[in-house]
């Protein structure tokens, strides 16, 4: 098996440190991480909350009966915990200090992720409430504190229903151990929980929209109170040295949009090096003065769209070469095991060769799509999978699914949205109009709060309205994807009569000329060296050169096709016992990346050389 080198060392050896605000796009300095050994108890029976676990006392104290490293699950190993039996109730406490706050300035508490219900007191007062796991909610404690004093007290009760299937859980087993393709459970906090002491009026949310044609971006944020006669927020934008804007506007209120003219993007020659693009990840730093309040931001101007058949980076012509990635480490989960394995995923996806990656069914810590945006790799947005469709599960899942595109739709990396992945939470999406609704009311509600990115409903299969088609075929032969997607009719014989996943691909299939058609996930080759006995895969490989051949072939009658405007291969990683992965669950490759490379990146009959040029750094 290959042996992975980066710089000199091998990844485990990596010295780039953790150096990432949780929240890479409002950024303050001083804030402080409560990461770290918390109190911890199950409470099977649910007394907690009567016993009242949140107040101080011995009785109190005894219920706490273990530690727990946060913010891992305690179903991984790096929570210290490693109890994979279901635990839907938890509990966690810890003392913190705040040191000296300036007069009026509040102290904020802040939660990445905590999956799914989650309840906080701090001093014995509940402050409040969150609903749902992959969102990030913040908690003003600062009338909750005891005079800033040393012994402030922090308590979570999470409550994560395993046989729920109205709450998004995405590939989290239902089932006491793993099966098929599900994997074991991530409860309770798994992103990072920080502290930051924040002015009387600050901002709470801040976003961008770059529109490069007209030279501009929109700044749009919200402040957490009117300030007494308005106040002025001002925006300076940097490329490096060099000043690009500096513009204020006065706000009367919470909310404030305006557009920030950028003059360089006016002239030709200037605008091909501040565009981003994999090929050229180009930031633009923002600094945001809104009072007393300052922040640092970043955004990328980067424009994306459909049109004839091809996917649109900067309205050009580009193939997407993305990767199927679950996002679960082997010691921690859905939880990262440290913000510089984040980086570490995104160099080794580009590495290989890939462009762009679907991280799959999960909203990805916020610090990964950083390092996306910095290094240079397009984003599918998705989020975790409800199973069950009633209007419970309809409530809860567009809430969440608001939050998660609110949350990174500022993100240049961030190319396409996806709510929806196979008609899970619809099953019966093809023969109950109610679903079907559903699927399209995701479309629609997406695009009416972020009209800026395609949108599929559903990918697979029994898509609804989408700016683009996302095909799910596993067939393990090159010559059946070279006749079903090789050619137009071949193409449009597959859209209107094809089952490759055992239903049909569209739910409507008139008006469907000129849509982008993508292999969205296929592949899945199982090469398992050493597996035991319970694993799963797609079809498998016998050794490392069956796998190479196969890999090429696979990708070769994609490539191959004038009709597909990308693909995304299953997958980065093995996980858990899903074995078909282009690495182990440790991050060693199976296969040399420069192999695997040379095998992604041969030219697409889709896109003209010309095409391709395009996105190529000047000078290269």
């Amino acid at each position: 098996m290959a042996r992975w080198k980066h710089n000199g060392r091998t990844r485990r050896e990596s010295a780039v440190p953790d150096e990432v605000h949780p929240r890479p796009q409002l950024v303050r300095p001083g804030w402080q991480d409560l990461g770290g050994v918390w109190d911890f108890a199950f409470d099977d029976d649910d007394a907690g909350r009567t016993r009242e676990w949140f107040t101080r006392g011995r009785a109190r104290d005894e219920a706490y009966d273990r530690t727990i490293t946060v913010p891992y699950p305690p179903e991984s190993r790096l929570s210290g915990v490693h109890v994979t039996e279901p635990h839907e109730i938890v509990w966690y406490r810890r003392d913190f200090k705040v040191g000296e706050v300036e007069e009026g300035h509040r102290v904020v508490l802040h939660f990445g992720a905590v999956d799914h219900e989650a309840m906080v007191w701090v001093n014995g007062r509940l402050v409040g409430v969150h609903e749902g796991g992959q969102t990030p909610f913040a908690l003003d404690i600062t009338d909750l504190l005891d005079d800033f004093g040393p012994a402030q007290r922090i308590v979570v009760r999470v409550k994560d229903p395993i046989a729920d299937g109205t709450r998004a859980r995405g590939k989290q087993d239902w089932q006491d151990e793993p099966h098929a393709i599900w994997y074991h459970r991530t409860t309770g906090i798994w992103q990072p929980v920080w502290l930051e002491v924040v002015p009387p009026v600050h901002l709470t949310r801040l976003h961008w929209t770059p529109h490069n044609a007209a030279a501009s971006v929109t700044c749009e944020g919200e402040l957490s109170a009117a300030a007494a006669g308005g106040t002025t927020v001002r925006v300076r934008l940097r490329l490096g040295e060099e000043t690009l804007a500096d513009q204020s506007v006065w706000v009367d209120g919470t909310a404030f949009r305006f557009e920030v003219s950028v003059a360089a993007l006016r002239h030709g020659e200037d605008r091909g090096r501040l565009l981003w693009s994999p090929e050229q990840p180009v930031l633009i730093d923002a600094s945001v003065d809104a009072g007393e309040d300052a922040v640092r931001s970043y955004f990328g101007f980067r424009e994306v769209g459909v049109a004839d058949g091809r996917f649109l980076l900067n309205h050009v012509p580009y193939f997407l070469r993305m990767v199927l990635e679950q996002g679960y480490w082997p010691d921690s989960h859905l939880a990262a095991p440290s913000g510089d394995a984040l980086r570490r995923e995104v160099e080794l996806i580009k590495e290989l060769g890939f462009n762009g990656v679907r991280v799959h069914q999960k909203a990805e810590d916020p610090r990964f799509l950083h390092w996306c945006d910095r290094l240079g790799l397009v984003v599918w947005g998705e989020s975790a999978a409800a199973y069950e469709y009633s209007s419970v599960a309809v409530s809860r899942y567009t809430a969440e699914w608001q939050e998660i595109v609110r949350r990174d739709r500022s993100h240049p990396c961030v190319v396409a949205w996806v709510p929806l992945n196979e008609s899970w939470g619809v099953p019966d999406i093809a023969s109950v109009p109610a679903q079907a609704h559903f699927a399209s009311a995701l479309y629609h509600l997406t695009k009416a709060v972020d009209p800026s990115r395609p949108v599929i409903s559903n990918d697979g299969w029994e898509i609804a309205d989408a700016d683009f088609h996302g095909v799910h075929d596993y067939t393990p032969s090159g010559a059946s994807l070279r006749a079903r997607y090789g050619d137009a009719d071949s193409l449009r014989r597959t859209l209107e009569s094809g089952r490759p996943g055992g239903r049909r691909l569209l739910l409507d299939s008139g008006g469907q000329a000129a849509v982008p058609v993508l292999l969205t996930e296929f592949g899945g080759l199982s090469y398992a060296p050493g597996a035991d006995e319970k694993w799963f895969g797609y079809s498998t490989v016998r050794d490392e050169e069956d796998f190479a051949e196969r890999l090429a072939e696979l990708v070769s009658a994609v490539l191959g096709s004038p009709e597909l405007a990308g693909f995304c291969y299953t997958q980065l990683t093995d996980t858990e016992q899903e074995r078909n992965g282009l690495l182990t669950a440790a991050r060693e490759p199976k296969l040399s990346p420069d192999r695997v490379r040379a095998i992604l990146r041969r030219p697409a009959a889709a896109v003209a050389p010309e095409e391709v040029s395009a996105h190529r750094p000047e000078g290269h």
